[in-house]
C-alpha cells in the first residue's frame, strides 16, 4: 500500500484560463498509486524492475519509467533519470552508484545481458530503493501530469487549444476520470515528441484529447476517453514496425483501458 502519500493536490495553469486546481485526497492517491503498481507491475515487488521482451530499454517503478542503456536512445521519452533526481530532492536515500554518472544511464547494454546478470547487487539496489518510495514515484507521476495540460497546449495548433483543454477537464471531473489521466500520461506520453509516433499519428494523451468531441463530465467522459484511446492504440499496432510485434500488447492495452470505466464505482469519493 502506498500509505505514505499525503495530501496532494495537481494545480495546472492553462494557457488561456485561470489556473484551476484539481485536488486528490489521501485515499483517492493511494488508491491510484496501487492500481498504477497493479497495471504496470502486476502487483509484484519483483517487476519493479523488468526488462521487457522485444524492447531495448529497462523498465523500472511503479510507473516502469524508461531507462536507456549509455549512448542508446530511442524514440520514447526517457524518465527513469527525471524520477531519480526528483527522489533524491526529497530525500529518498540511494545508493552511491545511481547518483554518480552511473545513474544516468542503464548499466545494462541489452536485456540478454540483463538477465544473465540477474544476481549483480545493482538489481537487488534498484528493486529496494524502488519499493521503499513507491509513494514518491507517484508524486512524479503527478508532477508529470501537472506539467502536462501546458506542455500539449503549446504543442497544439492554436485553434484546437480551447476544445482540448475542455476535454482535460471535463475528464478531471471526476476521481475516476483524474485516475484515466494520470495513468494514461504515465503509459503512453503526453504525445508531443514527434519521435513518438508511427506514420506521422501519435496515441499520447494530446492525441486522446484531440478525439473527443463530447461535453458531459463523469461516466460519458470516461468512456469516450477509453473509446478514443483504444482506436489510437489500435491504429498504432496497424502502423507499427512488423518486427517489433506490437499487437501482442494490444488485448493487454485495451484490458488496461478498462480499468479507467471499472474504477468509476471503486475509487474513493
Amino acid at each position: 500500500m502506498l500509505t505514505a502519500v499525503l495530501s496532494m493536490s495537481i494545480i495546472i495553469f492553462p494557457c488561456f484560463a485561470l489556473a484551476q486546481q484539481i485536488s486528490l485526497t489521501d485515499a483517492q492517491a493511494d488508491w491510484i498509486g496501487n492500481r498504477i503498481f497493479l497495471n504496470e507491475c502486476g502487483g509484484k515487488e519483483e517487476n519493479i524492475v523488468c526488462w521487457n521482451e522485444g524492447e531495448d530499454f529497462m523498465s523500472l517503478g511503479i510507473g516502469h519509467f524508461i531507462w536507456y542503456p549509455k549512448y542508446k536512445k530511442g524514440p520514447f521519452d526517457e524518465s527513469f533519470p527525471a524520477m531519480l533526481k526528483f527522489l533524491e530532492e526529497r530525500g529518498a536515500i540511494l545508493p552511491d552508484w545511481l547518483k554518480k554518472e552511473d545513474g544516468s544511464y542503464c548499466p545494462w547494454r541489452s536485456r540478454e545481458e540483463f538477465l544473465l546478470d540477474r544476481q549483480n547487487p545493482k538489481i537487488r539496489d534498484l528493486r529496494k530503493v524502488l519499493n521503499l518510495t513507491r509513494a514518491l514515484q507517484l508524486r512524479f507521476i503527478i508532477d508529470r501530469l501537472n506539467k502536462a495540460l501546458p506542455n500539449m497546449l503549446a504543442a497544439a495548433p492554436k485553434m484546437s487549444r480551447s476544445e482540448i483543454e475542455k476535454q482535460f477537464y471535463r475528464t478531471a471531473a471526476t476521481p475516476a476520470g483524474l485516475y484515466a489521466l494520470v495513468d494514461y500520461v504515465n503509459f503512453k506520453g503526453e504525445g508531443i515528441l514527434s519521435t513518438e509516433g508511427y506514420g506521422g499519428r501519435g496515441w499520447g494523451l494530446l492525441q486522446v484529447l484531440e478525439g473527443m468531441e463530447g461535453s458531459e463530465a463523469g461516466e460519458p467522459a470516461i468512456r469516450e476517453f477509453v473509446r478514443v484511446a483504444e482506436g489510437l492504440l489500435t491504429e498504432r499496432v496497424i502502423n507499427s514496425p512488423p518486427g517489433r510485434n506490437e499487437e501482442r500488447w494490444l488485448a493487454g492495452w485495451k484490458n488496461r483501458l478498462n480499468t479507467y470505466i471499472d474504477s468509476i464505482p471503486d475509487i474513493p469519493e
